[in-house]
């Protein structure tokens, strides 16, 4: 199969959501009562991440999904995404021809929950604090290429670039540029537990037992001014400890909405149309699963070693085995939906061979087999991630080269663990901050990378990436990000696996499924209601 370079039209607006089954009549809940939505997330605040819900602290989608309905941004990108549309902002836009001068104005009479005003010195206070504070999830590197943010009076900011970055508007509508309340948010030091303040469109309440929450409830924030659009007075979260129990749940009218995350058997079912209370909704998703490396431990440290790997593993058998329709193999660490993107990994490696593999380790003078253990995740990313493991394990010591185990890990010791660099070779998942090229090649291949990872390119950080963001066009970026995606593909820091699907299911009654969850898994939980089926 020819899998050379492909370069696809932006995502947003290509793909529509698909309902594949019919619902009954019955909602489960009373109209009235809170939306309850299901997940398998877990959200827990440890010795090591005391802080889970600080925007200057977090950077995973499920726990930027609890703080997005409390937490205004500047921006925001729209449900039928594409481009963002200012939200705590009235206006935002570049005011030269470099893109190194944002300027903002912010609404009118905005205020925060409990009724003091925003202003732009809070803005500048919020984001000046992330990169103050640095934290070593490396949520604060989204913003890296702010130089300095002025104001001019109480609603006009002005954000001065280091370099030209065409992609900062996204940037100002994640977590990460939530605007806070000083009164709240001390400027050096994070914000431990589980309580949350901002100006957004609800007030959160989180139900804790054993440090870890249960149950979020948001409440309608009467004082909201943005661009949003509440269908809902109320919404819950829940979080359950695996893909069964939320499954029963939602069988017992328990919960109204599931989202991630589902097991490819309950998937599978519910896209049968078996249950007539219960619909299943298929989203256009860019998530993406890969292999880390820790590119100076000795098991790992020759690229030979992880070039071997690149050339054994057999992402089709692996997609087919583990996760079937709900996933494709994926060749590079941008998605085969997005602009830019290229099958690097496919067009140096081409198909699994285990001569090749054997050649490159013998050519650098690797005694074989080579013992690793290979770490993921039991409780984050599905039921699946196990077997998809052991799926890898298999392929590798199958080919005599390798001597690889597996062990998993709790997400709550996993993070710290791997951000410390006590895994050789880890399983990460990754769910974009925004739908361009960008998103998925900075994060880890730029400087205070967020996988703390050791390896480090100066033509990536210091050429590519830059002349990747000085390009208002995206398509005409495509010429930088291919080259960092050829690079990764030669040094292999990181080996993507696969794109996966996403979906979310819902009884009959509940309105606005199709955009609970956009491309980037942004949980859109404004957008949910009760009356007939979508």
């Amino acid at each position: 199969m020819n899998r050379k370079t492909l370069v696809l039209p932006a995502l947003a607006g290509l793909l529509t959501p698909v309902l594949a089954a019919c619902g009954g009549t019955d909602s489960g809940s009373k109209s009235g009562d809170a939306i309850v939505v299901g997940t398998t997330d877990q959200f827990t605040a440890t010795k090591e991440a005391p802080a889970p819900l600080d925007p200057a602290y977090t950077y995973d989608t499920s726990t930027w999904n609890i703080l997005r309905p409390t937490v205004q941004t500047l921006m925001i990108v729209p449900k039928n995404e594409g481009s963002p549309v200012p939200e705590a902002a009235e206006s935002c836009n570049f005011t030269d021809s470099g893109s190194e001068r944002y300027a903002c104005k912010l609404r009118e009479g905005l205020k925060f929950a409990n009724g003091d005003a925003v202003t732009a010195a809070d803005v500048k206070y919020s984001i000046e604090r992330v990169l103050r504070i640095k934290a070593d999830t490396g949520v604060a590197t989204l913003l890296n290429t702010i130089d300095t943010i002025e104001t001019q009076g109480d609603r006009e900011v002005v954000f001065h670039l280091k370099t030209a970055d065409a992609t900062f508007p996204y940037k100002l509508s994640t977590p990460v540029a939530g605007i806070l309340d000083p009164e709240s948010y001390a400027k050096d030091k994070l914000r431990d537990g589980f309580e949350v303040d901002g100006s957004g469109p609800y007030t959160l309440k989180a139900d804790v037992k054993n440090n870890t929450i249960t149950t979020v409830t948001y409440t309608r924030n009467p004082t909201y001014k943005g661009s949003l659009e509440v269908n809902n007075d109320k919404v819950e979260i829940r979080a359950f400890p695996d893909a069964d129990a939320m499954g029963a749940a939602i069988d017992k009218g328990d919960i109204d909405v599931m989202i991630r995350t589902m097991s490819p058997a309950q998937i599978q079912k519910l896209d049968a149309g078996t249950d007539e209370n219960v619909d299943l909704v298929d989203m256009p998703g860019l998530e993406i699963r890969y292999l880390g490396f820790d590119t100076e431990a000795p098991t790992v440290k020759s690229k030979a070693v992880r070039q071997a790997m690149a050339q054994l593993i057999n992402r089709d058998e692996l997609v087919s085995k583990v996760y079937g329709t709900q996933a494709e193999p994926l060749y590079s660490l941008v998605p085969a939906t997005i602009t830019g993107h290229s099958n690097s990994f496919f067009n140096k490696y081409g198909n699994p061979s285990v001569d090749k593999a054997k050649s490159l380790l013998t050519k650098a003078g690797i005694t074989t087999p080579v013992k690793l253990t290979l770490h993921y995740t039991t409780d984050h990313y599905g039921s699946a991630t196990k077997q998809e493991f052991e799926v890898l394990q298999k392929q590798l010591n199958d080919s005599g080269l390798f001597d690889a185990s597996i062990q998993g890990h709790p997400w709550k010791t996993f993070l710290p663990s791997e951000l410390k660099g006590k895994y050789d070779v880890y399983g990460m998942g990754w769910f974009p901050d925004f739908a361009d090229p960008d998103n998925f090649l900075a994060p880890f291949l730029d400087k205070d990378n967020i996988l703390g990872s050791p390896y480090s390119n100066t033509t990536i950080q210091h050429t590519l990436i830059p002349q990747s963001r000085r390009e208002a066009d995206r398509l005409a970026a495509s010429k930088s990000v291919t080259q960092i995606q050829d690079i990764l593909a030669e040094d292999v820091p990181i080996l993507p696996l696969w794109q996966g699907k996403q979906y979310v299911a819902a009884r009959s009654g509940i309105t606005g499924v199709s955009y609970a969850l956009n491309s980037s898994s942004v949980l859109q939980l404004w957008e949910l209601g009760r009356g007939a089926s979508d």
